[in-house]
Order: C-alpha cells, then sequence, then structure tokens
C-alpha cells in the first residue's frame, strides 16, 4: 500500500555549477530530516551521496545519487508528512549527461548558486536544460558566508543571463561581516541559526531596525512581482490591505509551477545555515506528480499520441534514465514511474525494444545502500534489478497497454583517446568493462580506428576520460596503456550536390543489383542527418528504401576528407532502378552508400571543429596577458564583465588549443585566476588547420 499519497510526494534535483555546494546541501537537508546521523563533508570525503572512490579522492560529483527524505513544514513533529526523492547531480560539465537524464524524469529543481561566483558556465548550461524539460525551479543563493558574497548582483544575474523572473523571498541576514541568518519576507520575520547545534536549532525573532526598511521595501517588490499571477493577491494589493501570508505562497507556488516566478531563498549550506527554509520551500513551491501533465507517448501499434496521468490506477508506465552496474546484483535500471505500479516478480513490457522482461527486486536508492520494496507506485523513483535487455531511454509498460515516451538525448562526444590493453588477459577483460561502461554513460562512446585498428574512447572532456580510465584499473582490474587526448572533428558539406550509385554483381546463378540517385543539402548545424524519400512510381520498391538510408547513414560515419563523422545534411532519393531477381536490401544498401559518396565529393566537404565557450575570472591586472593569450589560441573573446578587483571573460576558443590550459593560465597569473569551459558548438576550421588535420590523418600534408 502506497506509504505517501501523491500530493504529498516531491521529486527534485539539486543542479548547479562545480563548485557551489550541491552535495553539501544535500548533505545537510538529509541531516535535518533525519535520514543520516552525521554531517557528511565532501572535503573529508565522507559525504554520502559522493560514495564513488573517484568522488572522494577529487572532491567533486561525478554520477548521480538518489536519495529519499521525509519533512514536516517548519520541521516539527505535527503535520503532515511529505515525501521527497532527491538527486544529487554533478556539477562538472564533463558529466552533463548525468543533469539531462535526471532532468528528464524530475518534476522539480533547485538551483545553487554560489554567491560570489553568480551564474557560471555551467548553471547557464543546467538552466537551459531545465527549460528544454519545463522543469519548475527554485533558486538557492549558497555561500554567504564568503568574504565578498552578494546577494543582490547573483538575483540580477539570474535575471539578465538566465532571463528568469527571480523573486526573493528572503534577504540575508549579516551582524558586522558575519552572516546570521535570513529574513522571510513573507513573514517578515528573522530566522538565525544556534552554531551549538550544528544548526538544528533556530531562534525566529524581529528583524534588526536597522534593516526594517530595506524588508519593508523588498517585501513590497516581492508582492508586486506576485499580483500579477494572482488576481486575489492583485486586488488586496491594490486597495491597499495587508496580503495574508498564505495568498502569497500560493500566488508563488503557482507562478512557479507554470514556469513564471522562480523563488529565490539564501543560506550557508556549510555553515548550517538557511536548509530547513529551503526543505519547506520544497514542500510549498515545487510540483507533485499530480501538479505537472500527464506524460504524452506514442502507441506503438497505432502511431497515436497517447498520455498517462499521474495515477496507481492507470495502465503501468515507466522511463528507465540510468542504468548502474552493481558487483552483487549485476544490472540496476533507474526508473521513473508515471503511471500505475510495478511488483517484483512481475513481468513488463519493453516498448522501445518488443521485449518482455521480467522484474527481479525493487529498491529506493539512498546513494549506494538499498531498501527493498514489494511494489512501486505512480511518482516513484526506483531501481529494477533483473532487467536484461533495457538501457538508458527505453519505455517500460504494461504489454495490454503500450507506449514509448519520448526518450532522452545525449550530447556527442569531442574528445577521444587511444586505448590499448597492457596483455593478453587484460583484452577479454576490457571488453567486458567497456561494454558495461557504455551501457551506464551514453555520452562515453567506444570505436575503431578504420586505418590503424586501434580502440578509441570518446568522451566530454579530459576529467570524463580520466574518470573512465580510473574506473577500468580500479573496479574491473584492467590493465590499459592510454594515448594523448585528440579532438572528436566533423565534417559537412557546403552545397547541393547530386550523387549516383550503382551495384551490380554477377557471378553465376543469382546477383546483386541496386541502383539509387540522391541529392544531398546542408542543413543548419546542429541539425544531424534528414533522409527524404521522393521515389515515384515504385522505379525502387518500397521494401529497398530503408535500405538505401541504412547505407548513407553507414558511410556518413567516414567523411571523405579524414574519416571523421559527416552531420548536418539532407539526402532526397529521387531515382534509381531495380532488377525483379537480383535485386535486394545489401545491394541497395551498397548504392546507397555509393551514391552518398559520389554526391559528397562534388558538394564542397568541409572539416568541422569543436568550439568551447570559456569563463575566466581573473584579478584586473592580467586582464592583458590573458586576451592575448586567448586571440594566440585563435578564441574570440565575446564579452568582458566587471566585479570588483575582478574581471570575468567570455570566449570562443576551439578545443584544440586549450589542452594544458590550465598550467598555462596558473604561470601567466601566479595561480589567481580560473577558468571552466563547455561544449558550445561545432564551427568549420580555418583552412590552413583543416589542411594540418587532413594531412595528419591521411598521411598526405599539402
Amino acid at each position: 500500500m502506497r506509504e505517501t499519497p501523491l500530493q504529498r510526494t516531491r521529486n527534485i534535483g539539486i543542479a548547479a555549477h562545480i563548485d557551489a555546494g550541491k552535495t553539501t546541501t544535500t548533505e545537510r537537508m538529509l541531516f535535518y530530516t533525519g535520514r543520516t546521523y552525521r554531517l557528511g563533508s565532501v572535503d573529508e570525503g565522507t559525504a554520502t551521496m559522493d560514495w564513488m572512490v573517484q568522488e572522494q579522492e577529487r572532491g567533486i560529483t561525478i554520477t548521480s545519487a538518489a536519495t529519499t527524505c521525509y519533512w514536516r513544514l517548519g520541521g516539527g513533529d505535527s503535520g503532515d508528512r511529505y515525501r521527497i526523492n532527491i538527486i544529487d547531480t554533478p556539477g562538472h560539465v564533463d558529466f552533463t549527461i548525468e543533469v539531462e537524464r535526471s532532468l528528464r524524469v524530475l518534476d522539480g529543481m533547485i538551483a545553487i548558486f554560489d554567491s560570489v561566483g553568480g551564474v557560471e558556465p555551467q548553471s547557464e548550461t543546467v538552466w537551459r536544460q531545465a527549460d528544454k524539460y519545463r522543469v519548475p525551479r527554485i533558486a538557492f543563493v549558497n555561500k554567504m558566508d564568503r568574504v565578498g558574497a552578494d546577494f543582490d548582483r547573483v538575483v540580477e544575474q539570474i535575471r539578465s543571463r538566465l532571463k528568469a523572473n527571480p523573486v526573493p523571498v528572503q534577504l540575508p541576514l549579516f551582524k558586522g561581516e558575519e552572516f546570521q541568518g535570513v529574513i522571510d519576507l513573507i513573514s517578515m520575520r528573522a530566522i538565525t541559526w544556534l552554531d551549538e547545534t550544528l544548526g538544528a536549532e533556530y531562534s525566529v525573532g524581529e528583524i534588526p531596525a536597522s534593516l526594517e526598511e530595506r524588508a519593508e521595501a523588498a517585501r513590497e517588490r516581492m508582492i508586486e512581482v506576485v499580483a500579477e499571477y494572482d488576481d486575489a493577491v492583485a486586488e488586496q494589493y491594490l486597495e491597499g490591505q495587508p496580503v495574508h501570508e498564505t495568498a502569497i505562497r500560493d500566488a508563488l507556488r503557482r507562478g512557479c509551477l507554470e514556469l513564471k516566478l522562480v523563488p529565490v531563498l539564501c543560506g550557508a549550506a556549510f555553515r548550517n545555515k538557511g536548509i530547513q527554509p529551503l526543505l519547506d520551500a520544497i514542500v510549498l513551491y515545487l510540483p507533485s506528480p499530480l501538479d505537472i501533465p500527464p506524460v504524452e507517448g506514442i502507441d506503438p501499434r497505432t502511431q497515436e499520441v497517447v498520455t498517462r496521468k499521474a495515477d496507481d490506477d492507470e495502465p503501468f508506465a515507466a522511463l528507465v534514465f540510468k542504468i548502474l552496474t552493481d558487483r552483487h546484483l549485476g544490472q540496476l535500471a533507474f526508473t521513473r514511474i508515471y503511471s500505475g505500479t510495478v511488483r517484483s516478480g512481475r513481468h513488463v513490457y519493453n516498448a522501445t525494444r518488443d521485449r518482455k522482461e521480467r522484474v527481479g527486486r525493487l529498491m529506493y536508492m539512498h546513494a549506494n545502500k538499498r531498501e527493498d520494496v514489494d511494489e512501486a507506485y505512480a511518482g516513484d523513483i526506483v531501481a529494477i534489478s533483473g532487467l536484461k535487455f533495457s538501457t538508458t531511454g527505453d519505455t517500460l509498460c504494461d504489454a495490454q497497454h503500450p507506449i514509448v515516451l519520448e526518450a532522452i538525448e545525449f550530447p556527442e562526444p569531442v574528445i577521444a583517446v587511444r586505448i590499448e590493453p597492457r596483455t593478453r588477459p587484460d583484452q577479454d577483460k576490457l571488453s567486458v568493462a567497456l561494454d558495461q561502461l557504455t551501457r551506464e554513460d551514453p555520452s562515453f562512446k567506444v570505436s575503431t580506428d578504420h586505418e590503424t585498428g586501434q580502440m578509441l574512447i570518446a568522451g566530454m572532456g579530459e576529467l570524463h576520460l580520466d574518470v573512465i580510465v580510473d574506473r577500468l584499473r580500479r573496479e574491473y582490474g584492467v590493465g590499459v596503456n592510454v594515448g594523448r587526448p585528440q579532438v572528436t572533428y566533423r565534417e559537412t558539406i557546403r552545397k547541393k550536390a547530386r550523387g549516383e550509385g550503382k551495384f551490380v554483381r554477377q557471378s553465376g546463378g543469382r546477383g546483386q543489383y541496386g541502383h539509387a540517385v540522391i541529392e544531398i543539402e546542408p542543413l543548419a548545424p546542429g541539425s544531424g542527418f534528414e533522409f527524404v524519400d521522393e521515389i515515384r512510381g515504385g522505379v525502387i520498391p518500397k521494401e529497398f528504401i530503408p535500405a538505401v538510408e541504412q547505407g548513407i547513414r553507414e558511410a556518413m560515419e567516414r567523411g571523405v576528407l579524414a574519416g571523421y563523422e559527416m552531420v548536418d545534411i539532407r539526402a532526397r532519393l529521387y531515382d534509381g532502378s531495380y532488377h525483379e531477381v537480383d535485386s535486394s536490401e545489401l545491394a541497395f544498401k551498397i548504392a546507397g552508400s555509393l551514391a552518398f559518396q559520389d554526391a559528397v565529393k562534388r558538394a564542397e566537404p568541409v572539416l568541422l571543429e569543436p568550439i568551447m565557450k570559456v569563463e575566466i575570472v581573473t584579478p584586473e591586472e592580467y586582464l592583458g596577458a590573458i586576451t592575448g593569450d586567448i586571440t594566440a589560441r585563435r578564441g574570440r573573446i565575446e564579452h568582458i564583465d566587471t566585479m570588483p578587483g575582478t574581471k570575468i571573460i567570455t570566449a570562443m576558443v576551439p578545443l584544440a588549443e586549450m589542452f594544458g590550459y590550465a598550467t598555462d593560465l596558473r604561470s601567466l597569473t601566479q595561480g589567481r585566476a580560473t577558468y571552466a569551459m563547455h561544449f558550445s558548438h561545432y564551427e568549420q576550421a580555418p583552412k590552413s588547420v583543416a589542411e594540418e588535420i587532413i594531412g595528419r590523418v591521411t598521411g598526405v600534408v599539402s
């Protein structure tokens, strides 16, 4: 039987830039809700949610971890108890896939910002991902105890950089330079935390007289904004009546759920200040599964759009959003249940792969610890063991009521290294390990270099691949030699071109015949590949057309310039011919490939290189040296922001020029500057760079 009603369930994620304090905030939430009995520390490697050895050593989150805790408003012992399912996500851009797939299945999000750093590059990435999946969110400005903390500046950056509508519901409360607590603008009370109880207890009192005027003005602004989204509040406000706390909270909730408002809170998680009001805000402002629209999918039998409401009595529908390999249980599938119920030992239908699966064990996860349950319900996030065929992005459902939910989009890798086993026994172990790692992490790819036969592993950045290699050595016991990182380039075309491919084989008996005529044209960057069937009059039978498309897709995997994957191309199949006896799928697949290769030669193929968005925070005196260095790396300075004594440089720089940048930046600035970068887009490489890369790959230097 369901333990907590759906309206009192919250599925939330915690996301932000690296080092904003996501994991520390989660640890404090677990402590104050009674889920854990000690305060975990990222710095000491004792954080509950950072359970991987690599996470503890590096002091960063690498894999998203799920947990559950319970909270009553105000932290008391009476009143309704709410179930909060939390996913703590990584902040480092190399592990952005973890954020992407978590946001796909979550109902709400806490975006955490550093009070000094403000809106940093990965904050923007995370915000865009939340926009894409229409996830309501609240903001928490953390580290208010730091020197240089500026709550108002962060709120303004949320407005200007993220194009959001932030509504502060708190103001920071300082005693001299020391951060003491917060002023609640809804109740107009000051909340201060008691250090001797590790922040478990706090006192609520009058707002200091010196801050009353500022608090009144801030409350006035809050009500003005809220009144735009609530007629009752607007009426009370315009008539000069006092607006009731409940009315403000209801209006804030409505605006938040409609993605029109972002309530902003503040605190200092490491100093144990501000967490209980944040837990209250999760309950008050973020949605339950009942508050979000019914999930939509496609019925694989009819291709019609069907919906599933968050209801235990609806047919079962769930999405696998993560695969994890457990040493004892094998493969665990992290799953969000959107509708219906599932029991351990029962069969479910994988509509994505048209396979029947048996549910082994059902578990609620608490980081790397498990709690077995017999049944899971709509709105739950559970781990399922025993699934043999399911992988990330697959839909599990009731076989009588099939549905395929929208899959998860995965970013393409931008950096690769060559890898080889050290010994013969390592070879077999390496294959098994890489197979498991690619199932766990869809942004990690394994391929073979067609020229040398060497194995290539590709990922989102140097740190991503470092962690993969470290896991190969530690978890799987594989000895490997690793080459230098190399950039994953792409190829595309610049103009329309026609191509013809004919495959004819006569060798006695039945032969092979396939003939395809296509036209290719460039698409906008980021479009991928589009195939258009314009065959009329049956010149190519319908059953052979998918084979032509498959042949073109395979030809695109190896470009004509340097063997890199081709992207952003539309191919129109408009003519061809067939043989009544000799034509086959294989023949048309080869014909499609030949036609594409023929067309590409006339379509002005060009090389594309990955461009990174780089943000550098530096003392003012090093500005000239850094901008000069960026320009020397073929970078473009986008803009330079000013903070007291500090400059923030945003630039677009080719990834190929950024290897070893951390060391160079340290020596340029005596270790006083920091930087962050993430993938932005692909762009045509300059002629001289393209010629050098093509020459290096083909061995022909112009």
